[in-house]
């Protein structure tokens, strides 16, 4: 039995038909789009070059859509997507909803309000259709968040012929805040893309960003650490350790990328986490290596470096707000979004 057909809200629909239906590609003006840009055919976060001078894994992962938003402004009675993607969605551990689903938020500035979630129907392959019946024409900004997990090669946006259609307003903070880790950065395993704690904070301070998270394969590779130097950026956060084969690897490049940031970001905020964790027994090593760059760095005189340990990043809710012990549920990272929001605020009050 499909439990759709026992409880209605469960239902995804995947046959739209909606009086005036008119789908636009999200490249069209009026949309904008963030976090992630066009190549190859595709929507990417980091230049092909670069990802495959980085490692395998990270070229591959940078296919992964994780911080993609698109935004505009419309009064349609109803918002439909229709999203072209390749393959299906097969994480175990993590609901399609948050692997290769989008999520979509209303309102304009700080907190706007989640409204509907586009979710892959069981089985579905190379992309689905959703709609969001709002019910009455109303002006708004929205926002639709992009899959955490998967790819995203085409995506249409549709509209009610006749509707108003405007670009969104700019982020209040429109120098991005950029976020370089491990699976957790990347948004495993959140139930949908906008509970990734980047979008937490984003919706929090009215913020653009872009997710440099890269399951398994970060490991702060000098590629790496020299495309990232090179962005724009109004904060830096990263909290890569997890990914480190060992505390030798960890030794020779965390402070090493920390300077390198550095030298093209010498007024940069800079926030540096260890990974979360609910006790430092066999973690010592590792954390005392990064404590040390961020040590270094306040004897250096740097008045724009702040650390916050990994197990202080979920501390309200510990391991109970896992999926498998290591990867945050929702839960985990409101915790984690908390308490980094405790550090951008002091930033901000500069």
């Amino acid at each position: 039995m499909n439990i759709s057909d026992v409880d209605k809200n469960f239902k995804v629909e995947t046959e739209i038909e909606r009086e005036g239906l008119v789908f636009r590609n999200i490249l069209s003006e009026p949309f904008s789009v963030y976090g992630v840009f066009r190549e190859n055919d595709a929507w990417v976060r980091m230049p092909d070059a670069v990802a495959k001078e980085v490692s395998h894994g990270v070229h591959v992962l940078s296919k992964h859509t994780a911080g993609g938003r698109v935004r505009f402004v419309t009064d349609s009675p109803y918002i439909a997507i229709k999203a072209v993607q390749s393959g299906r969605p097969n994480m175990n551990h993590m609901p399609a909803s948050g692997q290769a689903g989008f999520d979509l938020y209303a309102g304009a500035g700080k907190n706007p309000i989640y409204r509907k979630s586009f979710i892959p129907p069981s089985g579905c392959v190379n992309g689905f259709e959703g709609v969001y019946d709002i019910g009455r024409s109303e002006k708004k900004v929205y926002t639709i968040n992009f899959p955490l997990y998967f790819n995203v090669k085409e995506l249409y946006i549709g509209l009610k012929e006749g509707s108003l259609l405007e670009k969104a307003p700019e982020y209040a903070i429109t120098t991005p805040f950029v976020y370089y880790g491990s699976s957790i950065t990347q948004g495993g395993c959140a139930s949908r893309p906008g509970n990734a704690y980047q979008g937490l904070i984003s919706r929090k301070y009215d913020a653009d960003f872009i997710n440099l998270g890269f399951s398994g394969g970060a490991k702060a590779e000098p590629a790496i650490a020299e495309y990232i130097a090179g962005l724009d950026m109004s904060l830096f956060v990263y909290d890569y350790d997890f990914n480190t084969p060992t505390v030798e690897h960890l030794e020779a490049t965390h402070e090493k990328m920390f300077l390198r940031i550095r030298e093209t970001h010498p007024d940069t905020p800079i926030v540096i986490m260890s990974r979360p964790i609910f006790t430092l027994t066999d973690n010592d090593k590792r954390y005392m290596v990064i404590k040390k760059t961020y040590d270094n760095a306040v004897a250096r005189g740097d008045k724009n470096v702040y650390y916050i340990p990994g197990y202080e990043l979920m501390s309200i809710c510990e391991a109970e707000g896992t999926v498998d012990g290591t990867h945050p549920t929702d839960l985990g990272f409101f915790a984690m979004a908390n308490r980094l929001s405790e550090v951008i605020d002091k930033i901000l009050e500069k």
